[in-house]
């Protein structure tokens, strides 16, 4: 199966789409739960991120689409979109490697976790592309397939996002 590669354009609409989506979810989040939401935001790159996506190539070579995802977004804070979700910035991940290494994948070889959720479950990229969540909040965990590839995991992100926004219009 061929697949195509996670394009910056791409990356560049996704956020112009699910901005403003985020927005109208959280419009409405202090009614519906009583409380109010915490920071949820799309943080873009910066110079200092870049320097760090750099520097994580020199230490390790990350799969393609991260570093793609990298030179337009610095990290994700989703505290309140389901349980949260949260993409890691290129300082972390590259903490992170340097702590615990990659996961390993049977079948797809070493990967590189980049995100988690608010139950602790890691996701991790591997060099095919394909992404992978961890069974449990361990990095020693099995891992299964959880989309094929940055971009898919990104939009069922903004799918979500989207559906709460809707939900909490109604």
């Amino acid at each position: 199966m061929t697949r195509e590669w996670l394009d910056w354009e791409w990356v560049r609409t996704w956020c112009d789409q699910t901005e403003p989506e985020l927005g109208r979810l959280l419009q409405s989040f202090e009614t519906r739960h009583g409380f109010p939401p915490g920071e949820n935001v799309i943080t873009l790159t910066t110079d200092e991120s870049n320097e760090a996506t750099s520097a994580l190539v020199d230490l390790t070579f990350p799969p393609s689409d991260l570093t793609t995802l990298y030179s337009l977004i610095r990290d994700i804070s989703l505290p309140d979109v389901d349980h949260g979700y949260f993409i890691h910035s290129p300082t972390m991940t590259a903490e992170h490697f340097r702590e615990y290494g990659s996961v390993q994948i049977a079948g797809d070889g070493p990967a590189l976790v980049f995100a988690s959720d608010g139950g602790g479950h890691l996701f991790a990229v591997a060099g095919t592309g394909r992404v992978w969540k961890s069974t449990a909040a361990s990095w020693h965990a099995d891992f299964e397939v959880a989309a094929n590839g940055i971009q898919d995991f990104l939009e069922h992100l903004g799918y979500r996002i989207a559906d709460l926004a809707l939900d909490s219009s109604s």
